[in-house]
């Protein structure tokens, strides 16, 4: 069984994809929260346990929740925030990015975990934040769930496809 990681290394910073998904996120909501990172550099920070609670009444009229939820999901299931969450000195923080409560040890290991099986599966060829078949991009008239969805899989220029294929 693998150790927690002692050493820590440093601030972990947004990249430009990180700040995509993030941009996904305020998209949807009627303010934006400002934990997530708004520019690359800015720092990655673990959230509170129950943040999404405190995320869920901020959404926009019209926006379905699942649409909340995946785009969330994108986001904290990514290789730099298991990264940040992993540190020995990560620390849990509120809607506002104030700091809470250090990450327990067995939430750091898991993200540990996570972070290295990612990380191993990138070296193997795949793309860690992709999913391993394609999915259609979406079309120009696209829903916004389609268009959340495209920019969170790194399709910043939407393409046209048919809808039906035989």
């Amino acid at each position: 069984m693998a150790k927690n990681w002692t050493v820590s290394r440093g601030p972990i910073v947004a990249s430009q994809i990180d700040i995509q998904k993030a941009d996904a996120i305020n998209a949807l909501l009627a303010r934006p929260v400002r934990i997530l990172p708004a520019r690359p550099g800015d720092l990655i920070r673990p959230f509170a346990i129950g943040l999404f609670e405190e995320i869920r009444p901020l959404l926009k009229p019209g926006v379905g929740m699942t649409t909340l939820r995946r785009a969330v999901a994108a986001f904290v299931h990514s290789k730099r925030y298991y990264f940040a969450s992993a540190q020995p000195d990560s620390v849990r923080h509120d809607l506002d990015g104030r700091p809470l409560e250090a990450l327990s040890e067995g939430d750091r290991m898991t993200a540990q975990n996570c972070f290295l099986r990612l990380k191993q599966k990138a070296a193997g060829g795949e793309r860690n934040s992709e999913p391993s078949s394609p999915s259609p991009s979406p079309t120009p008239g696209a829903t916004k769930s389609e268009q959340i969805r495209a920019s969170l899989l790194g399709r910043g220029k939407m393409q046209h496809t048919s809808s039906t294929m035989s």
